[in-house]
């Protein structure tokens, strides 16, 4: 049977702010423990919000001894800016009136016990990514949904999936119906790069091994 997070790491889950279903959240953790398990390497998520899927990653992580690692410049993405569709003015800083779902996060982990299993990385994907030389267990890509930053987050992060590693991709809706489709489109590349093969679909979730090289 696939793995599943503790209870009471499924129900901070299920309380915290976010947009992941449980199903979906069920199937992101189950790869991530097994992947985490098998290569003891760092989990990383490219889109944190606040926390809501994080702490699956750090239940993964905690169990196998491992870092679930965290990327978000925590001023929203575009449709939580005011006006749009996601936005929730709770998590807008009132002296300064932009986003700031930092506090939210962290509070978030503290309530949780799972400060100490995640590094929280705050800025820019592109940026943490041209430093960054750590091979990956799984990234999860969760971040903006434009052609820019979804592409920008698979080209930053997937050359560092290890072998046999995991690339996720949320969001993906191959109807224009139902969603953006930047995350389609990455997915539809990473499958067309030759270096990942599908391994489930949970969804809008989408989980790839890597199986070659390259991106």
């Amino acid at each position: 049977m696939p793995a599943t997070p503790k209870p009471d790491t499924l129900a901070a889950f299920e309380a915290a702010k976010g947009f992941m279903p449980v199903n979906e959240g069920l199937a992101l953790y189950a790869a991530a423990a097994e992947v985490a398990g098998e290569l003891r390497l760092p989990l990383l998520e490219v889109g944190t919000y606040c926390g809501r899927s994080t702490l699956l990653l750090a239940d993964a992580a905690r169990e196998a001894g491992v870092t679930a690692v965290t990327v978000d410049h925590h001023r929203g993405s575009e449709e939580q800016q005011p006006g749009w569709e996601y936005h929730d003015a709770t998590v807008v800083d009132p002296e300064l009136g932009v986003m700031d779902t930092l506090p939210t996060f962290r509070r978030t982990l503290h309530r949780a016990g799972l400060e100490e299993h995640v590094l929280a990385l705050v800025g820019r994907s592109p940026q943490a990514a041209r430093l960054w030389g750590t091979p990956l267990a799984l990234v999860f890509i969760d971040g903006g949904h434009t052609d820019e930053h979804a592409g920008g987050d698979y080209e930053g992060w997937a050359p560092h999936v290890a072998p046999g590693g995991l690339l996720v991709v949320h969001d993906v809706f191959p109807d224009p119906a139902d969603g953006g489709q930047a995350p389609y489109r990455v997915y539809l590349r990473a499958l067309a790069s030759g270096a990942f093969t599908e391994v489930s679909v949970t969804d809008s979730l989408r989980v790839l091994r890597r199986t070659g090289s390259g991106i």
